[in-house]
């Protein structure tokens, strides 16, 4: 049975690192820099009230990324949020390898295109590591949803991990070539 390459994947292989390696002046190509995973978290807040409402979120990122997530619960008790140490507050899940390239290649073709009034995504979102962070405040993006059986819209953060970065600016161009809609200095 022959595998499929994912699209990003041979793209990446074929005219993203050898451009990268060009633009960089790297003289080993084990050195370009290369994702190694996306992480898709929800933070659910109201399922301190209803763990019906995680449940639900947690069905929602299954059907995004096509991989069941994992619940994240609280670390500590916080009182203000009446937070008990324990109390299931979250889901993720980490995409690796075709997977993660699939999603990637979804969310960058299909969902962000149907952000209404969408101009880009920030370009100030990079840690010192290189990794890239992109916040969403609406999962009905992704086509997988069924805008229509919604009960409440539900945010998520989306860090894409990427190894062999020296700076910033490397992790831009690497995100960039993979067609990262980045806002122009003139927005």
């Amino acid at each position: 049975m022959e595998k499929i390459v994912p699209r990003l994947l041979e793209k990446y292989r074929k005219e993203i690192a050898p451009q990268m390696v060009q633009d960089l002046k790297l003289k080993n190509k084990m050195a370009v820099p290369r994702l190694e995973k996306i992480v898709v978290n929800m933070g659910v807040g109201e399922a301190l009230q209803d763990v019906k409402i995680l449940e639900k979120a947690m069905d929602e990122l299954a059907a995004i990324t096509g991989q069941k997530p994992i619940m994240r619960r609280a670390k500590k008790a916080i009182s203000n949020f009446k937070v008990r140490e324990g109390s299931p507050i979250g889901c993720k899940v980490t995409l690796r390898r075709a997977m993660m390239y699939e999603f990637m290649d979804r969310l960058l073709n299909i969902a962000l295109p149907r952000i209404r009034d969408f101009r880009g995504v920030s370009t100030k979102a990079f840690d010192k590591a290189g990794n890239y962070t992109l916040g969403l405040s609406e999962q009905g993006i992704f086509p997988e949803i069924e805008y229509d059986k919604l009960t409440r819209t539900q945010g998520m953060d989306i860090t894409f991990v990427i190894r062999n970065v020296k700076s910033k600016e490397q992790a831009f161009l690497m995100l960039k070539l993979f067609g990262m809609p980045f806002k122009t200095d003139k927005d």
